[in-house]
């Protein structure tokens, strides 16, 4: 069955990055802009990650922003929610100073423009657990703009999260496409790759490679930009 619509990560894949760097600056940022509204870092860190956690257990029950908010502000303080306004100052402002702590790679958009040539959809596949206007940063930071996607993901549109597979069969129900007319696209091993689980096909592209358990990547396609041009050139003339 031939191939449909391509589904990109976004952290890794098309921007480059450290992970462990990112979330460090990400994190100091935004604890920098909390603390004179008397907020710890220690605490403030504990209640993102307990709302990122109950995202990436989301059972589909609702909304990833809703989830989240229902565990944040338990474990900072329901005083939080007074300054929800500050958070969104902080993704319109600070939040845009961590691009220089992320790489850029003209052939990110290289590669939605060229799965686009062949009439293929472009979807952005990036883990829904940032808001749209982190999620719409990010995508500029790469040289690209949430227009160039046909769909994407985020965590006021998403009800489940890497690396559980209904986040996959989501998009697929959503988007009317088979599993077998889809490409995955991504850096991490562990939340990418698991795509090939509902029988879609996947590329790992390497340049930030994220593989925790240190598995042998010789089972799939694998390399740099180069590398996928050539392997989706390849699918496009079966």
């Amino acid at each position: 069955m031939s191939i449909k619509a391509v589904f990109f990560d976004l952290d890794g894949t098309l921007l480059p990055m450290d992970q462990e760097m990112f979330i460090q600056s990400y994190f100091g940022r935004l604890c920098k802009k909390m603390a004179p509204f008397g907020y710890d870092a220690k605490t403030l860190v504990k209640g993102i990650w307990g709302g990122t956690q109950a995202m990436i257990e989301n059972d589909g029950s609702c909304r990833n922003e809703e989830r989240f908010w229902q565990v944040f502000p338990t474990l900072c303080g329901k005083d939080i929610l007074n300054h929800v306004k500050t958070l969104d100052d902080y993704y319109a402002n600070e939040f845009q100073q961590v691009q220089g702590d992320c790489g850029f790679d003209p052939n990110a958009a290289k590669a939605v423009a060229l799965v686009k040539s062949f009439g293929w959809m472009a979807v952005l596949a990036t883990n829904p657990i940032f808001p749209l206007v982190a999620t719409e940063s990010r995508v500029r930071w790469a040289g690209l703009d949430l227009q160039d996607f046909d769909y994407y993901t985020v965590y006021e549109n998403s009800s489940f999260c890497k690396p559980n597979l209904r986040y996959y069969q989501s998009m697929l129900e959503h988007l009317n496409l088979k599993p077998e007319e889809v490409l995955m696209v991504g850096n991490d091993v562990g939340e990418d790759m698991i795509a090939e689980g509902l029988g879609m096909r996947v590329f790992l592209l390497t340049h930030s490679l994220i593989n925790k358990k240190n598995e042998d990547i010789n089972r799939w396609p694998h390399g740099d930009f180069e590398d996928f041009f050539e392997y989706i050139k390849r699918i496009a003339e079966e």
